[in-house]
Parts: structure tokens; sequence; C-alpha cells
């Protein structure tokens, strides 16, 4: 084969692995290959997986860049670069001691992804009833793992476990509205009533009883030797600090330390003091950037006054971003975003709001879930921003446009970093300040406040996982220096416990995008096009940062 076919060839390669990995996901991107499978979480699966990956990025590393084109010398440097990534998270076992209630924790994450999934036709349902009869063994094998986490020493944090226990008795305490129960077969299909009666004689029968099972092993062999939440981070597991250095390397796309990111975020927090200072004594009457972070946490009058009015501002902020956008990109997504509420039975333990990317298939658009769940705790400042982050002209243009780049392999156009997709979800938040979207001063006021919960975030991921912070100390360092509310403060927390590195891929992509930018408009001054540099990030897919910086250039250069 030429360089080229090779390229190609291990793109598919990886896809197919990478799909096969997370096969619900596939089935929810469109793919419809792997709809009866479920994910692979025993140990000798997951050594197996890492093997092949390993091998892989070494067959994409014995192929000569020079002798590529630039697109393959792109495609060949992302293989590289998910492999490692993947084989980072897989080296840090997360299986053994990720328990929570939110879809971050293995067992609670089909009951959330699950119920997304589209049955336009008999062979799909099929899939799905494969799917529930492989349940009790999935969720056995994710038993299996926690038990040998806890002899290894790799044991999860108490106060999740508790958690998760109650999302579980919730679960099952009314099987009327079992989420799982949700997907069914179109109305015009003479299988429909066969398929639903299959569906819940499983649920019944197999997944319900499952699930009970796994929710007696938590709290009475799970629980009891559980870390106490003076004690959250990796580092105070076996291995924990190489765990972590990883997990950070894989978020990120970079080779920045711990001690050097958690500097970044002091540094950082203590520079948005001035924007506080400006914009809160023209909002609020009030200088003092404690005081309006204090106003905006606590204010009741800066809350929601109920769930409706939480969604339908979402949705009026989306459909203003998306008349402004052709200002600002030279391409805008064919699809539109869809705006709906997260479902209830998701809702107490989920993020303030998040996006599902679009089925490629056509089956489900790509949807922005806003979390009306106690809105009346929730101050209303940071919404614009959260949905400027997560839809329009975030994550929505980041995801659809890349679904839509069919010259790319289909590997680049489905699979992502969290340092390019995080770090342009918070991009996006800033530039919708230049776009003219937000509303008022309070409305900026909250995406200020974004910007802190980020910048905090590298100092509290870090603090947690490399610095043996508490529970309570993360908590009072968000209190202090965020204005976010006191019910995502504790989620916000719990999320970084229970998903280490994450959190520092927000901040580390928005300032490579950031640097990549005013780099482009030094050179290229009055001919510098926003349009056209947006066109440029978002046009390739998602890339390590070190890629994209790359690619900025060579625009640039193009343009000289």
């Amino acid at each position: 084969m030429t360089p080229e076919q090779t390229i190609a060839a291990l793109a598919d390669e990886m896809l197919s692995e990478l799909l096969g990995g997370t096969p619900v996901g596939a089935t929810l991107l469109g793919f419809h290959e792997w709809d009866d499978r479920l994910p692979d979480f025993s140990e000798a699966g997951q050594d197996a997986r890492g093997r092949r990956l390993t091998e892989l990025a070494a067959r994409a590393a014995a192929v000569d860049p020079a002798a590529l084109g630039g697109t393959d010398r792109v495609t060949r440097a992302v293989l590289r670069e998910m492999a490692q990534g993947e084989c980072d998270q897989l080296a840090a076992r997360a299986v053994e001691y990720t328990v929570t209630d939110t879809f971050i924790a293995p067992a609670v994450e089909l009951l959330v992804f699950l119920p997304m999934t589209e049955l336009a036709e008999p062979a799909h349902a099929d899939g799905y009833l494969e799917r529930l009869k492989g349940m009790p063994g999935l969720l056995d094998t994710i038993g299996e793992r926690h038990r040998a986490g806890l002899a290894a020493g790799r044991t999860p944090v108490r106060g999740l476990v508790a958690a998760a226990v109650a999302h579980l008795d919730q679960y099952l305490s009314d099987p009327g509205r079992d989420p799982l129960a949700r997907p069914d077969l179109p109305a015009d299909l003479p299988s429909r009533d066969a398929f639903a009666a299959e569906r819940d004689r499983l649920l019944a029968e197999a997944v319900r009883p499952a699930y009970a099972r796994y929710r007696e092993l938590l709290e009475s062999a799970i629980a009891p030797h559980a870390r106490a939440e003076e004690r959250p981070g990796l580092n105070w597991l076996p291995d924990g600090e190489a765990m972590y250095a990883g997990l950070v390397r894989a978020h990120t796309t970079t080779d920045r330390t711990p001690s050097d990111l958690h500097a970044l975020g002091e540094e950082l927090i203590e520079q948005l003091a001035g924007e506080y200072a400006r914009i809160g004594e023209r909002a609020l009457g009030v200088a003092d950037p404690a005081e309006v972070r204090r106003r905006l946490r606590d204010d009741p009058a800066l809350r929601w006054p109920d769930g409706d009015a939480l969604l339908a501002h979402a949705k009026e902020s989306i459909r203003r971003a998306e008349a402004a956008a052709p200002d600002w990109f030279g391409t805008v997504p064919e699809q539109r975003c869809a705006v709906v509420p997260v479902p209830e039975s998701d809702a107490p333990g989920a993020p303030a709001a998040y996006y599902v990317s679009p089925a490629l298939d056509g089956s489900r658009p790509g949807t922005y879930f806003a979390n009306t769940h106690d809105a009346a705790q929730r101050g209303r400042a940071g919404y614009e921003a959260v949905a400027f982050h997560e839809a329009v002209p975030g994550h929505h243009f980041q995801i659809a446009r890349a679904q839509e780049l069919g010259e790319l392999p289909m590997l680049r156009r489905v699979n992502g970093f969290n340092a390019y997709s995080e770090g342009w979800g918070l991009y996006a938040e800033r530039l919708a300040d230049e776009m003219g979207l937000y509303s008022d001063d309070i409305a900026r006021l909250g995406r200020l406040s974004e910007d802190s919960m980020r910048a905090a975030r590298l100092v509290v991921d870090t603090g947690l996982h490399a610095r043996g912070w508490s529970r309570d100390r993360a908590v009072e360092y968000l209190r202090a220096h965020t204005a976010t509310p006191e019910v995502e403060i504790q989620s916000e927390v719990d999320r970084y416990i229970a998903m280490p590195g994450q959190a520092l891929a927000y901040m580390v992509g928005r300032l490579e995008i950031e640097r990549a930018r005013a780099a482009a408009e030094r050179a290229l001054g009055d001919r510098f096009d926003v349009r056209a540099f947006h066109d440029t990030v978002l046009g390739s897919g998602g890339v390590p940062l070190t890629v994209l910086a790359e690619l900025v250039e060579e625009w640039a250069a193009a343009q000289r």
C-alpha cells in the first residue's frame, strides 16, 4: 500500500476500535454495526484493547510524514494522539473506582444514554433487546472490577457511592417510569407490540434485578471500604500520580504538568478580579469582586422563577446566536440545534447543561439539554454563556460542522479531543460577547462567572488529584473564587473527583485557540478575516492542540 492508503486503512481501523469500545455511543452517532453490543469492562478485554491501540499507534508512527499530503499528515497525528490518549485512560483503570450518580459512572451511563436510542426499524429493536439481555452480565463485570479495585487499594469515594445508591434506589422504586422502556418502534410497524412486550419482560426479569444486585453490592461490599471525602483524589491511590499524569496528558493533549496548571489557574483567577470590578459596578453598583460574586450566587432576584423560564431563555439565546452566526463564520452547520430539558430521572445529579451530538443517519438532531431541576436555586446570570458554550456557536457548531466534512476520514468527523472541543466551547463564550449576543451586563457577569469556574477548575482538579485536597477544601475554593450557585458547586466538585483531568481541558484549550488567533492577527494585520479563522479552526474536525496551532499557522502563511 502507498503511505496514503496505509493511513486511510489505519484511520478506519482506529474508528472501528473506538466505536467498538463505546458501542452505545456508536449507535447514537448512527453507526449500527454494534447495535447489539455493550462495552467490555473486563480486565482481559481492556488489556487486549490497550495492546491493539498501542500496536496501531506504532504502525501509524512508522509511516514517514514526509511522504504524506497535508490531510494525511494531520490524520497520522490524530491517530497517534488518539491511541495514546485511549491508552492513558485505560491505564487509569477508572472502572474499578468510578462510582457516582451521574453518567460518568459506567453503571449509570447506560441508564442515561441507552434511552436515547432511536429504533427506526426492527433490526434496531432486535439489537436493543440483545443489549437488555446483556446488561446483567455487564453489571456483574463492573461489580467484579470494583472488587478487584478494592483488593488493589483502588477504592471509590464514600460520598459518591452513597449518591449512586440513592440514584439506583430512585430508579428501582418506580418501574413504571423506567427510562430503559422509552425506546420503541414506530407505531405503524406490526412488530411493535411484540417488541414492547419483550422489552418490558427483560426489564422486569433481568435488568432491574441486576441493578438491584449491583446496588446491594455497592452498599454492602463497596461502601464500607470506600475512601473518606478527606481523600478523594487519585494521589491517594496506588500509582495514582502516574495515572493522573496520563489523564492530564490525554485530556489536554499537552505536556503541561499538574503543578504548572495549578499555578496557571491561580494566576487567571487573580486576573479576572479587574473584570468583575468593571462589569459589577455597571450592572450592580458594586465594584468589590467578592461582593459581585456573592450577589450573583445568593441574590434571589438573580435566580430563575421556574424551569419553564429557564428553558425558554435557553431556546431564545440559541436562536439569537444562530441569527448572528453568518457574520462570524464562513460556513455554518446545515442542521439546527434542538433544545430540551434534562430528563427528570437524570436531572438531580446532572450538570447545569450538556450537549449530545447529532446522529449521522439523521435519526436524532444535535441536542442541548438544559437542567431545569431545582431551577429556583440556579442563578440565571450564567445561562446565556452556558448556551453559547454547549450549543451555538459552541459545541453544536464544532460537532455538527465536523460531521459535514465529507472530504475527511470518518474518524476525524466523529471523534475529537477534549482540549479542542471544550477549548472551543469556552472560546465561544467570549466570542459571543464579540458577536453582541449577551442581553445585558448581568449576562456578561455570568460569562465572567463561567470563566472563573474554568480557571478554578485548573486549581481544584490538580488540588484534588495531585495535592491531596479534601472535598471540603475544593468546595470552599469554588465558593471563594466563583459565583457558581451552591447546588452546582457540589455537583461540580463531585464531577472532578469522578472524572480526573477532564476539567483541565477547557481553559487549556481556550487559551491555545486565543493564542493562535492573536498570532494570526499580528501576522496578517488588516488582512485577518475572523470568519476564515473560525472556518480554519472548525474545518479539520477535532485535532490535538499542537496540530491546531500548525493548521492556523499554515492558513495565516497562505493568506500572506
